[in-house]
């Protein structure tokens, strides 16, 4: 879920690897489908109504399909009854249906769009109109396609419904086909809010892009929010009793089928269990970031059919879902479960297709855990850098697929910051304080100046080659009171903007004193690397002062 990492060192200096987020919706452009059916006419009203939140605008569109309906006109003549098939006649009927189909498919589809008109203006959203000729499905994907749209919505059906029906063709090769997010009317008779909107949660980008866009439209709505994620902890019980059935008993004990499947029993099951009751949990976090209350539930089952259950029971308006889930390749047009959904849901769906990555923190305090042992080693590590220094080590489990940190994986993160002196990089001692100026540097009644202070009073103490701070170093800066922070410029910003979130103010305040300290107006792209730089050189230090070693790895002599 978050992107991988490329060492965590490198890391520090350079976060431009994240997958980009695709683009969140902004109900700025709607493409609606219409038909004048009630279907049709939901999805223009619910359109309007979020468009108008936005201050943005609906765009209408009827495509119909003149020439087709002359094609097989021209192939019914020759079935017309005998006083029809004289030639004039026949030239007759010709130009009189040419002039239905090409005037009147125009004539109706201005209907729609005038009516249209009347409901957007009611609302006070402008409307723009689309007529393309053509085959309706590919006509109505090519306008989704080209970029200026941010939803499509449309009828799970037309004016062809049939009883029995689960969704319409047009609705169905739509949805397949388009590459923006498609809200599709399940039922003409109720309104989005009237009902919780319930987001299905598997983990996956696009789960959380749906969950950061039910946040949106609850606040546009006033509508309840609700998470659920469901598992199948019984297939595994029906695929262990089919293979029994097959397998010889010699294949069996080979196999050793009996431990397998207490296996999955035990440990396979219960453990999917976790994994998507971790999901619910960073969605609360991810909720609670956002200041919106959330309702999470764990569904087991059939994943569409216990959400069908919960949509039924707590009679959801909206359910929205990623188009695609966690197991997606690259090729696939629309998941499993969501296909069954956009079939089944007694609600309106929305079908999503933008991502959004949880803070890496969130995920990571839900999903990975410490032995006791690595919490005991961690106590090594100084309390002023644990954090960072834990964050490090959590990215390196993450990339390394291990949901358990031991010790020997922080260990491994250890080496990554403290490479022997053949290195790259130059490490050293952090450097101490005297207690004259611990105390000045305490008098200090800003708490956002005295990081500032500290930094610039390091860095002057180690250009002097001071082994320690001393209140000489420090009082320079506090005569200077708050001095103004200096400006960045952009080049700089854009490199400070790559370091991973967490350090970033760190780094931003490192650059900040030295830009004051060697008297610069402004930080430049090599005062912000310069602050890189030391601030992975800190960590580096910090790891091997806490007494994780590896043997060459920390330079000789640091404890």
């Amino acid at each position: 879920m978050t992107p991988q990492a490329t060492g965590a060192a490198h890391q520090l200096a350079d976060d431009s690897s994240r997958t980009p987020e695709a683009a969140a919706v902004t109900f700025k452009r709607m493409l609606v489908c219409l038909d004048a059916s009630d279907y049709a006419n939901r999805a223009l009203s619910e359109s309007v109504r979020l468009a108008g939140s936005a201050e943005g605008t609906v765009i209408g569109i009827h495509a119909y399909a003149a020439k087709l309906h002359d094609h097989r006109f021209r192939q019914m003549e020759g079935g017309l009854p005998e006083r029809y098939r004289k030639e004039q006649e026949m030239e007759n009927q010709r130009e009189v249906h040419d002039t239905l189909i090409t005037r009147g498919l125009g004539l109706i589809s201005d209907s729609y769009h005038d009516e249209a008109q009347i409901v957007c203006d009611a609302g006070g959203v402008p409307l723009e109109r689309l007529s393309p000729e053509g085959k309706n499905y590919r006509r109505i994907v090519e306008a989704a396609a080209s970029g200026d749209y941010d939803v499509i919505a449309l009828g799970a059906h037309g004016l062809g419904i049939v009883p029995g029906a689960s969704v319409g063709t047009v609705c169905e090769r739509v949805v397949r086909r388009v590459p923006i997010d498609a809200l599709v009317i399940r039922d003409p008779e109720r309104a989005i809010g009237d009902g919780p909107l319930v987001v299905g949660m598997d983990g996956s980008p696009r789960s959380f892009g749906a969950l950061m866009l039910a946040f949106d439209i609850a606040r546009r709505t006033g509508a309840q929010v609700h998470a659920v994620a469901a598992y199948d902890p019984f297939y595994h019980y029906v695929a262990f009793e089919k293979i029994a059935g097959a397998l010889s008993k010699e294949a069996a004990e080979e196999f050793r089928f009996k431990e397998q499947e207490s296996l999955h029993e035990e440990i396979i099951d219960s453990g999917i269990a976790r994994i998507y009751q971790s999901h619910l949990d960073v969605a609360k976090t991810v909720a609670g970031d956002e200041g919106v209350e959330l309702t999470t539930e764990l569904l087991e089952g059939k994943p569409y059919q216990t959400i069908i259950k919960y949509l039924h029971q707590v009679n959801a308006s909206l359910l929205l879902v990623g188009k695609t889930g966690v197991h997606a390749d690259p090729d696939l047009d629309i998941g499993g479960t969501s296909e069954n959904l956009l079939r089944k849901a007694p609600c309106h769906i929305w079908l999503g297709q933008n991502t959004y990555t949880p803070p890496f923190e969130a995920v990571a305090r839900e999903t990975i855990t410490w032995t006791e042992e690595a919490e005991v080693k961690m106590e090594n590590v100084p309390e002023t850098a644990r954090s960072m220094v834990r964050i490090a080590i959590l990215r390196l489990a993450q990339e390394s697929g291990h949901t358990v940190i031991t010790s020997n994986l922080i260990d491994e993160a250890t080496a990554r910051f403290c490479p022997d002196r053949g290195g790259r990089m130059e490490t050293h001692n952090p450097t101490p304080w005297s207690k004259e100026a611990k105390v000045l540097l305490d008098k200090i009644g800003d708490p956002m100046a005295a990081p500032s202070v500290r930094l610039r009073a390091e860095k002057r103490a180690r250009r002097e080659n001071s082994d320690t701070v001393e209140a000489d170093h420090v009082r320079p800066f506090l005569e200077e009171g708050a001095a103004e922070t200096p400006d960045w410029e952009t080049a700089a910003l854009a490199r400070l903007s790559r370091v991973p979130e967490m350090v970033r103010g760190a780094v931003r305040r490192r650059a900040e004193a030295y830009a004051i300290e060697s008297d610069a107006a402004r930080v430049s792209l090599e005062i912000a690397e310069e602050a890189i730089a030391e601030s992975r050189e800190v960590m580096g230090d910090t790891m091997c002062a806490g007494g994780h070693k590896l043997g060459a790895s920390c330079p000789a002599g640091e404890s």
